[in-house]
C-alpha cells in the first residue's frame, strides 16, 4: 500500500510540514542569542513527547555532522548516530539552502527500513548564521495518521478498504453470472447452425457485454480503492473508478447500438431512428467524458504547479 500511501503524502505535504514546524517552533526557539545551543539541545527530550508518533529525534552542526545521540523509543535507534556526517541528506541541505523548517519526501530508512520523511527545523544565532539543525525522522504511516485521519490505514480508511472489497466480490459474482448465462443461451443451439435464432444472439451479445463492463468496473474499484494502484500515466486525472466505469457504459452502449442497427434494418426499418438516438446518446456521453478528463487534467497540472 506504499503507492497509495504516498499518494496521500503528496496531498497533504504542506499541510504536514506547518504542523511539524509549528510543534517544533512551539517547543524549541528558532533564534537563541550567543553561541551556546546546549540550552536548545536540552529541550529535544520534551519535544519527543510532543512528538510521539516520532521514529527519532537528533540534531546536527551547521557541517551536517550530527552532535546529539538518537533520541527514540526504539531500541535499535536509541542512543546512536552521533558522529555521522549526514551533509549528503536532502534534509540538511535543503535547509542550508532554503533557510527554513522542510519536510522531505517519502523514502526508505537506512536503520528500519520503513519508508520515512523527516522534518529538519534550523536553529539561528542573533546574526541569522545556522548554529544547528533539529532533524525529526518520522514514518510515512505515522505522518498520515498525525496529518489525514483518513488515511487507508486509519480505522475509516480500514472499513472503507473493506466495503470496496466487498462490493467488488459481489458485483464480479454478477459479472461471472451474466457471462454464463450469456454463453448457455446459444451453445443450446450446438452445432445446428440453422436452428440459430437471431434474437436469441442480440441477447448473449447484450449479457456478454454487461458482464464486460461490470468486470472492468470491478477491475478498477479494487485496483483503485482497495489496492491503491498508480495510475499508469502521469498525466492521468480524475477519479479513475468513474473514468473506467463511464467509459464501460460507451464500450457498452455503443455495441448495442451497433447491434439494433443490424436487427432494425432486418426486421423492422421504420425504428431506425431509435438506433440513431441511442448513437447520438453515446456520443454526448463520449463528448461529456472527454470535457470532464480535460478540465480534471487541468486541474491537477495546476495544483501540481502551486505545490
Amino acid at each position: 500500500m506504499q503507492i497509495k500511501e504516498i499518494q496521500e503524502y503528496a496531498q497533504i505535504r504542506t499541510k504536514a510540514r506547518a504542523y511539524l514546524c509549528y510543534i517544533m517552533n512551539r517547543n524549541i526557539s528558532n533564534n537563541i542569542v550567543g553561541t551556546d545551543i546546549s540550552t536548545v539541545l536540552s529541550k529535544l527530550d520534551s519535544l519527543y513527547q510532543s512528538i510521539p508518533k516520532a521514529e527519532v529525534i537528533y540534531a546536527l552542526d551547521n557541517r551536517g555532522v550530527q552532535i546529539t545521540p538518537n533520541i527514540s523509543k526504539f531500541k535499535t535507534l536509541k542512543g546512536v548516530g552521533e558522529g555521522e556526517n549526514r551533509a549528503d541528506r536532502a534534509y540538511y541541505y535543503r535547509t542550508i539552502d532554503e533557510h527554513r523548517c522542510i519536510l522531505t519526501d517519502p523514502y526508505p530508512s537506512l536503520i528500519s527500513n520503513k519508508m520515512v520523511v523527516t522534518a529538519s527545523f534550523p536553529i539561528y544565532d542573533e546574526e541569522d548564521h545556522i548554529l544547528c539543525i533539529i532533524c525529526v525522522d518520522i514514518t510515512l504511516e505515522n505522518i498520515l495518521k498525525m496529518v489525514h485521519p483518513s488515511s487507508v490505514d486509519s480505522f475509516s480508511g480500514f472499513i472503507s478498504k473493506l466495503a470496496y472489497t466487498s462490493f467488488s466480490v459481489a458485483l464480479a459474482a454478477v459479472s461471472l453470472l451474466l457471462f454464463i448465462k450469456g454463453i448457455s443461451s446459444f451453445l443450446h443451439f450446438g452445432l445446428d447452425l440453422s436452428s440459430i435464432d437471431i434474437n436469441e444472439i442480440f441477447k448473449a451479445t447484450i449479457l456478454l457485454t454487461l458482464s464486460l463492463a461490470i468486470f472492468d468496473l470491478v477491475k478498477a474499484i479494487f485496483e483503485e480503492e482497495v489496492l491503491g494502484k498508480e495510475k499508469k500515466q502521469e498525466d492521468q486525472a480524475g477519479h479513475q473508478t468513474m473514468v473506467r466505469f463511464l467509459g464501460s457504459i460507451i464500450i457498452a452502449l455503443s455495441i448495442e447500438a451497433l447491434m439494433l442497427v443490424f436487427k432494425f434494418a432486418l426486421t423492422a426499418p421504420e425504428n431506425l431512428q431509435y438506433a440513431v438516438w441511442l448513437i447520438v446518446g453515446v456520443s454526448f456521453l463520449l463528448i461529456s467524458l472527454s470535457l470532464y478528463m480535460k478540465f480534471s487534467r487541468q486541474e491537477s497540472k495546476t495544483s501540481k504547479k502551486k505545490r
